[in-house]
């Protein structure tokens, strides 16, 4: 074994031993809580700090603590120059990408799991009247950040994004940021110790300075009202608008300006105004008319407003028996489930070029629906899919098996939950929260996931609520019955299963066989079903052997008149658009730490059941309401 081969076994070896270590940081000289979490940040005044940030690899937590374990006055969060004794100097330190996972940028760092010290420096000229953050597209999954020596928050969750205020530390001329990011795996984690999907670490998506003046807008909704006529192109808008720190009386106005609307209004003692905005001649937003609206939003008067102004559809979405109606019209969801894999290069995608690729093959798919698995993406793809008219299932990591009896996991889901549906609650193509994915039938996890379902209807009303349930099996007079009667579906919109009939779950055949016992009168999703398949692995025998394509391909050719058989199917989303690069996935020659089930390959080569999907989906063979 060589030395890159045991540096890798030895750091598999370390995130136990350091949970107890990396949970202490120093006391804060600020509050630790983040106090607001800023919205539209793209529109915000802004300074990148993407790029090249030094890094320390830190698996003993050296940077905070002396060998007594206690904590050092010196630590690396000062970035002090060096002094005799020290033993570290970010000056001299190598570099990262950011945004970037660091397993794939650096061999050795390829099954890090621990913390990790970043450090930027950047110049910057306070101004008057402006509150300042920075702000962290997502890190994975425990940071901890300090500007120039104060520690100014902390945050826990490796998909959502979170913010700093450092208005009272930073100040003219030279600054540095030292960020303490930390992906070690603990039982009372979300999602917790085992996963299907590489446990990427670091600053996985984009870091910057956001200035916003004293009173601000960090909040808003603005969505179309439900009406008996759906079709009527003369609708009422409504919504809120939250501004930070205002006193009651402020002014706020909410314009469109090609539909000629407008709305005013002042806030209240919460610093909240409701909003209502009567429009003519709308155009619902739909995947055939993704149709964006510019909207402007000004909270105070003078140079001291606040503007924002960002891109919105507007539609409805609703149940209505086992239908989902959008705009008022059932609607089939031709979809597909995605991981965050960045295509060709691997690692955690990140950049524009990434999720158009994701996206571009998601449309060439013939797809009007992506299932975001398991987690928040960058949001990026909920912007990208508002423009392209790609409807979206969106997911926090309650994954296989959560601690349900554990009330601190539970306020980390809430979290979550809360800090997904902040960032993205203007997406239109949103229509799905989901808060779970294939988790055990218990009575502690349904009373835990019913109270998720709850939270995020009371976040939002405007959307539908879902999870992926696991099916059971019984005997039917003819082959397999599935049952899906999971208790958890009574507390869901959209009933969403998991099935592998072919692949984990008996031959190929047998899918031709299985019929389905549902116990909701609900709309269905089958939201994940396929089998694995390297890509230039052929098999073109009569009966093709696993892990070819033909065998994918032939799995998919049972799958779907089975699914068709179905009567409250309303959508699907097989797993998955592409492979991904998993710890769990070991088979050598066939996986190779990569789950195979992808209908394109890591490197963007599409495998024979890609076009058995597109030409099911492109000729609505698939799916019954249209």
């Amino acid at each position: 074994m060589n030395y890159r081969s045991l540096l890798a076994a030895a750091l598999l070896t370390l995130p136990a031993a350091l949970l107890a270590q990396t949970n202490a940081y120093p006391p804060s000289e600020v509050t630790t809580q983040n106090t607001t979490l800023l919205v539209d940040i793209d529109h915000r005044p802004a300074i990148s700090l993407d790029g090249q940030w030094h890094i320390i690899v830190d698996p003993y937590g050296t940077g905070i603590y002396d060998f007594h374990h206690q904590v050092k006055s010196r630590g690396y969060f000062m970035d002090a120059k060096p002094k005799p004794g020290d033993e570290y100097d970010f000056s001299a330190s190598p570099t990262l990408k950011v945004p970037g996972d660091w397993n794939t940028q650096r061999a050795d760092l390829f099954y890090y799991e621990g913390p990790m010290w970043y450090e930027k420096d950047f110049d910057y000229t306070v101004k008057p009247h402006t509150r300042t953050f920075i702000h962290f597209g997502a890190a994975n999954y425990r940071s901890y950040i300090w500007v120039n020596t104060h520690k100014v928050c902390e945050h826990e969750g490796g998909f959502t994004p979170f913010d700093c205020d450092i208005t009272s530390v930073v100040h003219d001329g030279h600054n540095f940021v030292v960020a303490a990011v930390d992906n070690s795996r603990i039982p009372d984690g979300v999602p917790t110790l085992q996963t299907d999907w590489w446990n990427y670490g670091g600053l996985h998506r984009d870091v910057s300075i956001v200035e916003v003046p004293e009173q601000f807008i960090d909040d808003y909704d603005l969505h179309l009202v439900r009406t008996p006529d759906e079709a009527s192109t003369n609708r009422t808008l409504e919504g809120y608008v939250h501004v930070e720190g205002a006193p009651a009386g402020t002014p706020v106005t909410v314009n469109i300006p090609e539909l000629h609307a407008t709305a005013q209004a002042t806030t209240d003692a919460n610093s909240r105004v409701a909003i209502t905005i009567p429009v003519q001649s709308l155009t619902l937003w739909s995947p055939d008319t993704p149709k964006l609206y510019k909207v402007e939003l000004t909270a105070g008067t003078g140079a001291s407003a606040d503007h924002l102004e960002d891109m919105h559809g507007f539609r409805t979405i609703e149940t209505h028996g086992t239908e989902i109606l959008l705009n008022g019209k059932p609607i089939f969801l031709r979809g597909v489930s995605i991981h965050a894999e960045a295509p060709y290069r691997t690692g955690r995608a990140y950049s524009q070029q990434d999720v158009d690729t994701l996206l571009g093959w998601c449309k060439e798919l013939g797809c009007n629906f992506a299932r975001l698995a398991h987690y928040p993406h960058d949001e990026r793809m909920t912007r990208t899919a508002d423009r392209l008219g790609i409807l979206i299932w969106s997911e926090i990591p309650d994954y296989w098996a959560l601690q349900f009896d554990n009330p601190v996991v539970l306020e980390k889901s809430k979290q979550q939950m809360r800090e997904m549906i902040r960032r993205d609650r203007d997406k239109a193509s949103i229509i799905l929260w989901s808060v779970a994915n294939e988790t055990p039938d218990t009575e502690v996890r349904t009373k835990y996931l019913t109270t998720m379902a709850n939270y995020a209807r009371e976040l939002d009303p405007t959307r539908l609520v879902t999870a992926a349930l696991l099916v059971r099996t019984t005997k039917g007079a003819n082959g397999p019955v599935k049952v899906v009667d999971d208790p958890l579906g009574k507390a869901l919109d959209v009933v969403g299963t998991n099935e592998y009939i072919g692949w984990y779950d008996g031959p190929i055949d047998s899918i031709d066989k299985t019929t389905w016992d549902i116990h909701y009168q609900k709309p269905l999703i089958m939201s994940e079903w396929g089998g694995g398949a390297r890509f230039g692995n052929h098999d073109r025998s009569a009966h093709p052997a696993p892990w070819s394509e033909e065998y994918q391909a032939e799995l998919y050719r049972h799958q779907i008149p089975m699914l068709n058989k179905i009567p409250q199917l309303r959508g699907t989303t097989p797993w998955c658009l592409m492979d991904f690069r998993s710890p769990m996935r070991t088979l050598p020659g066939k996986e190779d730490n990569f789950n195979r089930k992808g209908m394109i390959s890591d490197q963007g080569q599409k495998k024979e059941a890609f076009y058995i999907l597109q030409k099911a989906y492109k000729t609505r063979s698939l799916g019954k309401a249209q």
